[in-house]
C-alpha cells in the first residue's frame, strides 16, 4: 500500500528556537525573557478602537493591499517621522512584517538567485528564501560593534545575486545602523542593480537618541527598496500581526500579487485601530520609546551588578548577554537550554541567527517586562552565573 508524501524539508525542519524556548519556559516555570514580546496587554485606546471597530464593522473582506485609511496612515506617519515623500498608493498591508518578507522574496527573486543575509539575522529570512526558491549567502556581522562589513557585502555579490535582505535596527543585536553604513550599503546597490528588502520592524524602537534611516530614503533607492514595518512592533503588540510594505510601483506590484495568494487580507477591525493608533500625538511614542529605555538601562545595569558582561544595544527589545566574557564556557544552545532548569530564566541562544559559525556563548534576553519581572531574572541569573563560577 502506498503512503502519500509529505514535502521532506518541512518533515525535516526542527521547532524554532522561539518556540522551544517558550516551551522550556512553561514547562519550568521559568521567567521568559526568550521571546520578544511585551509583558502587557497593550495600549488601552487601541484595544479600545479594535473593539469598536469588531461591534461597528465591517467584518468581511477587506482590499487586498489594506483598508484606505490604513494605507493612507502609514503614509502619514512615515511622512511625519521619517520625512519619507510616499502616497497611500505605496503602500501595502500585510498579516505581520514576515508575510511582508514572504510576499517580497517571492515577488523579487526567481530559483536560482542569490540573496545576501547579514547574519546573526531574523531566523524565518533564509527558509523564506530557499522556499522562494533562492540561494542564501551569509556575510557576518562582528561583536560588538557590529558594524556593516561592506567590504564582506561587496566581496559576496556575485553575477547572480539578486537581492540583499537588512534588518535595521537588527535582531538581536540591537544595532542601529549609522547613516554613513546604510549610504555605502545603497552605493554598492545601484552599482550592481540589487534590491534590498530592508526589515525595518523595530524602526519606533531606538534609544539614546539615535536616529532611524529609512533605505528608500537614500539615493539611488527609491525604485530599490523594499520598506517592511510593523505596527506590532510600534505599539507593542506582536499577537495582531499587523505589517505594512511600502515600495516604488515596479515593486510594490509584484509585491501585492504575491501578497494575494498567501494572506490576501488581515482583519480589518485590527486595520482601523491601527490607523488610528499611527495619528496619536508626538507624545505617545516618545513615551513608549523611553519607557522601552528605560528598562534596557534596568536590566543591563542589574546584570552588570551580578556579573554579567553585557554588550550595548541601540534599539530593539533585546540585550545580548556574552556568557564567555561573563567567565562561563559552553555552547550557547546548550547554556540556553541549562537555564530554564538551572537558572529559571529562558533566553535565545544567538548561534540560531547564523548560518555560520557564531561567536561563543552569546544569548539575548528580551527587557520588555516590568521591573519586578526583570529583578527577578536578574537575581535568579546572577545566583546561576556564581554557582558556575564556584571559585569566585
Amino acid at each position: 500500500m502506498r503512503t502519500s508524501r509529505v514535502n521532506p524539508v518541512y518533515a525535516a525542519m526542527a521547532t524554532t528556537i522561539f518556540e522551544e524556548m517558550s516551551g522550556l519556559a512553561r514547562e519550568t516555570g521559568a521567567i521568559n525573557l526568550g521571546q520578544g514580546f511585551p509583558d502587557s496587554i497593550g495600549p488601552e485606546e487601541l484595544l479600545r478602537a479594535a473593539a469598536d471597530a469588531v461591534l461597528a464593522g465591517p467584518n468581511q473582506y477587506p482590499p487586498s493591499a489594506g483598508m484606505p485609511v490604513l494605507r493612507a496612515a502609514v503614509a502619514d506617519y512615515y511622512r511625519r517621522f521619517q520625512s519619507l515623500d510616499i502616497a497611500a498608493g505605496d503602500v501595502l498591508v500585510t498579516s505581520g512584517a514576515t508575510e511582508a518578507i514572504a510576499a517580497s522574496l517571492l515577488a523579487v527573486i526567481s530559483p536560482g538567485d542569490e540573496v545576501i543575509l547579514i547574519e546573526p539575522m531574523y531566523d524565518a529570512y533564509r527558509p523564506l528564501v530557499e522556499r522562494a526558491g533562492g540561494v542564501a549567502r551569509a556575510v557576518t556581522l562582528r561583536p560588538p560593534e557590529w558594524r556593516l562589513p561592506i567590504d564582506g557585502l561587496a566581496a559576496a555579490i556575485g553575477p547572480r545575486t539578486r537581492a540583499i535582505v537588512l534588518n535595521n535596527p537588527n535582531n538581536p543585536t540591537g544595532r542601529v545602523f549609522a547613516h554613513d553604513e546604510l549610504a555605502a550599503l545603497a552605493a554598492l546597490c545601484v552599482a550592481h542593480d540589487l534590491v534590498v528588502i530592508s526589515d525595518e520592524v523595530w524602526e519606533a524602537v531606538v534609544f539614546d537618541h539615535a536616529a532611524h534611516v529609512p533605505m528608500i530614503a537614500l539615493p539611488g533607492m527609491a525604485d530599490r527598496a523594499v520598506k517592511i514595518g510593523s505596527a506590532g512592533k510600534i505599539f507593542g503588540l506582536t499577537g495582531w500581526k499587523v505589517g505594512f510594505v511600502v515600495a516604488g510601483p515596479r515593486l510594490l506590484q509584484p509585491i501585492s500579487r504575491a501578497h494575494q495568494f498567501l494572506t490576501f487580507t488581515t482583519p480589518p477591525n485590527l486595520q482601523i485601530a491601527v490607523a488610528h493608533g499611527l495619528g496619536l500625538d508626538d507624545a505617545f511614542f516618545s513615551d513608549s520609546r523611553a519607557a522601552l529605555e528605560r528598562s534596557r538601562d534596568h536590566l543591563a545595569t542589574r546584570l552588570a551588578a551580578a556579573g554579567f558582561t553585557v554588550l550595548p544595544s541601540q534599539g530593539t527589545y533585546f540585550l545580548t548577554v556574552d556568557l564567555a566574557a561573563s567567565g562561563v564556557s559552553g555552547d550557547d544552545t546548550t547554556l540556553a537550554r541549562r537555564m530554564p532548569h538551572e537558572a529559571g530564566v529562558a533566553s535565545i541562544p544567538l548561534s540560531s541567527f547564523y548560518m555560520n559559525p557564531a561567536p561563543a556563548g552569546l544569548i539575548r534576553l528580551c527587557f520588555a517586562k516590568p521591573d519586578e519581572m526583570l529583578d527577578e531574572a536578574a537575581a535568579r541569573l546572577g545566583k546561576w552565573l556564581s554557582d558556575q563560577r564556584p571559585g569566585d
